[in-house]
């Protein structure tokens, strides 16, 4: 069944059902006070993550956006892992849709000769931080991070993936 999930780069076709799919995911599962208008980067994802060794990418079934990761370019060749979201439904071993966002990040990353990957979290995305550390995130306190490290403010708990 998990092939029937695959991971494109971002265009501008799915970005309606981006910002639908992350929107719910705070708001309506997680409760997270946040809106679009605290995620500016949601309407110009082309513009704000596909520059320099960033980009984004959705998981899609068919033509049904399931799932979203990106990595955003913080110089010295550190990336930030952003707007990892994946679809209730799609969640899990069934689909495998975080796994394979995260696989095609991390090899993205590598061809890039990236050296780190940091990114920030809420507390309440308990299952989240599983399965960072899973897939070999190492949690860090916020002092560790690059000064250039964009911390947002629901940020609460942080990660570093050491490439090599």
């Amino acid at each position: 069944m998990s092939q029937m999930i695959r991971v494109e780069e971002y265009s501008n076709t799915y970005q309606a059902q981006i910002v639908d799919l992350i929107l719910h995911i705070q708001q309506d599962e997680y409760q997270i006070p946040i809106t679009q208008a605290d995620q500016p980067d949601l309407l110009e994802v082309g513009n704000f993550y596909q520059k320099g060794y960033g980009n984004f990418w959705v998981a899609l079934d068919t033509d049904k956006v399931v799932g979203t990761i990106a990595l955003l370019d913080i110089g010295d060749r550190y990336l930030a892992l952003r707007k990892m979201f994946v679809a209730k439904e799609y969640r899990g071993q069934v689909y495998k849709a975080a796994h394979k966002l995260l696989s095609t990040a991390l090899a993205w990353s590598v061809t890039k000769g990236i050296q780190e990957i940091y990114l920030g979290t809420t507390r309440q995305f308990l299952a989240a931080h599983r399965f960072y550390e899973k897939n070999g995130f190492q949690e860090i306190p916020s002092g560790e991070l690059p000064s250039v490290f964009p911390v947002m403010a629901v940020d609460k708990k942080f990660y570093k993936y050491t490439i090599g």
